[in-house]
């Protein structure tokens, strides 16, 4: 059987993959990219529109990303990082636009403005403290605060109708906020790549086998499965970007890099309404505070949403337990994945985790009038029969070995990268998707170095992503400057 020799072998037809393939294409055109995709489309699995809550993750309304601190302080500091990072992606998608290589813009992102709301005294002096600290900085310095009625009709009116005058609430808003239809946004990527030479897309094609030849290239082995034909490709560089299947195949890998990894996988439903006449009256992302023991992913928002061109109202996500590692895979993948070299950290990670155990099975048992009980925090007129569950996508928690052994789960992405750059990886889930650019840059910062030195890659990447280098977190002048024009081109201004 001959083999198809490759420069890149990209693994799942996600937003993650899509980025790299798209940022390499600029970088070096002459590359051979293959992209192997386990589904009949890609963008079909976590990246798809309903499988994420498609929120242009900028730290701007969720209340997880500023945690209270023990002197009753607000930190800050790690959504200063996301919003930076989610700039990151808007100057990348505005260069795409730019260049004619996606579409118009409105296809896969349109304003939405992005909101908190909390009501009791506690979390409204913690709301106020964390727009005091925000908003002090230039990052978030368009955010508003209210506590007036009257604003809080004009901004969430379904929201507040009807509520109890007598409670005491407050929200905060920024404008400019974005609902991104992710699978959308990967699917006008691919199709620019199928456009190119030196591309080449397999579906229905999930990986049986990846190992490392001794001259450091990989090999690794696809079955189609409509066919069953088998496809051996051989190529220098590998990337597993396919969600939660890529923890299964960087244990696959063998690299030293893995050991230690596990994952917790964490399902998703959502409330969805299509009524014209209540979809109509709420435009804005609304984020409150997650339930005591609930894991990230399980904020509570009432989001106006723009999948495939169509508007809808979702609230959730509601969280459940579940073994399964992607939606459409097997029962078996989480004790699949228990290796000897994770044993350890995955057992004192369930050991010192049962809270969130217990709190993942009582979502799964929640009734239909339970789950719109707890959407009326959000829309006190709420009817049951208005809205409808729709499962979303599986979710994979890190699980991270620690000195001494034991394990941490952890809540966010990490790239996981072979100390030879010739595989890396993406594990883990929140804020994902909305920082796939500026994760894209750190795989090519850590298998790509020399490349990245070269003049010639220098320039690419700064006409790719201007504040390439630069901390938009430090540079207020730059960050002006870099957002004045990512919000016109993506018409969010």
């Amino acid at each position: 059987m001959a083999v198809r020799q490759a420069d890149v072998v990209l693994v799942g037809g996600g937003v993650m993959s899509a980025t790299l393939g798209m940022m390499l294409r600029q970088l070096d055109p002459s590359l051979d990219i293959v992209m192997v995709e386990r589904l009949d489309h890609v963008a079909h699995e976590s990246t798809d529109g309903w499988n994420n809550a498609g929120t242009g993750h900028a730290g701007y309304c969720e209340l997880n990303y500023t945690p209270e601190t023990d002197d009753g302080d607000v930190s800050i500091d790690r959504a200063l990082k996301i919003n930076a990072q989610f700039e990151v992606s808007l100057q990348f998608w505005s260069y795409l636009v730019e260049q004619g290589m996606l579409p118009d813009p409105q296809t896969f992102i349109n304003r939405t403005p992005h909101q908190s709301f909390v009501w009791g005294e506690k979390d409204v002096a913690f709301l106020k403290r964390r727009f005091e600290r925000l908003s002090a900085h230039h990052l978030f310095r368009e955010m508003e605060y209210t506590e007036s009625p009257d604003d809080l009709e004009e901004w969430m009116p379904l929201v507040v109708k009807h509520r109890d005058p007598m409670e005491r609430v407050a929200a905060t808003r920024i404008k400019h906020g974005a609902d991104v239809d992710f699978g959308s946004l990967t699917r006008s990527m691919v199709e620019y790549l199928q456009s190119q030479p030196n591309f080449e897309l397999m579906l229905s094609s999930p990986v049986h086998y990846i190992d490392q030849r001794d001259n450091g290239r990989w090999k690794v082995r696809v079955r189609n499965q409509k066919t069953g034909e088998l496809t051996k490709l051989e190529a220098g560089f590998v990337f597993l970007g396919a969600g939660g299947g890529a923890l299964p195949m960087l244990q696959k890998s063998g690299i030293e890099e893995a050991r230690g990894y596990g994952g917790f996988p964490v399902s998703g439903q959502w409330l969805v309404c299509r009524k014209p006449d209540i979809v109509e009256q709420h435009h804005s992302k609304v984020y409150g505070k997650a339930p005591i023991g609930a894991p990230p992913m399980s904020v509570p928002h009432l989001d106006t949403r723009i999948i495939n061109g169509e508007p809808a109202l979702l609230f959730g996500p509601f969280a459940g337990f579940t073994t399964r590692f992607l939606k459409q895979g097997s029962l078996f993948d989480l004790f699949g994945s228990v290796k000897p070299t994770n044993l350890r950290p995955m057992l004192s990670v369930s050991k010192s985790n049962m809270d969130l155990t217990r709190y993942l099975i009582g979502e799964v048992f929640q009734s239909h009038g339970d789950r719109v009980a707890s959407l009326r925090n959000f829309f006190p007129e709420a009817r049951e029969e208005d809205w409808e569950l729709k499962m979303a996508g599986q979710r994979v928690q890190i699980i991270k070995q620690v000195d001494g052994g034991g394990g941490k789960l952890e809540f966010g992405t990490e790239i996981v990268a072979a100390k030879d750059g010739t595989l890396a990886a993406l594990l883990g889930a929140s804020p994902g998707a909305s920082t796939a650019a500026n994760a894209m840059l750190t795989v090519l910062e850590r298998c790509f170095p020399e490349s990245l030195k070269t003049e010639e890659w220098q320039g690419r990447m700064r006409q790719l992503v201007p504040s390439y280098g630069e901390s938009l977190v430090e540079d207020e002048q730059l960050l002006t400057k870099v957002r004045e024009r990512t919000l016109t081109t993506l018409k969010l201004g």
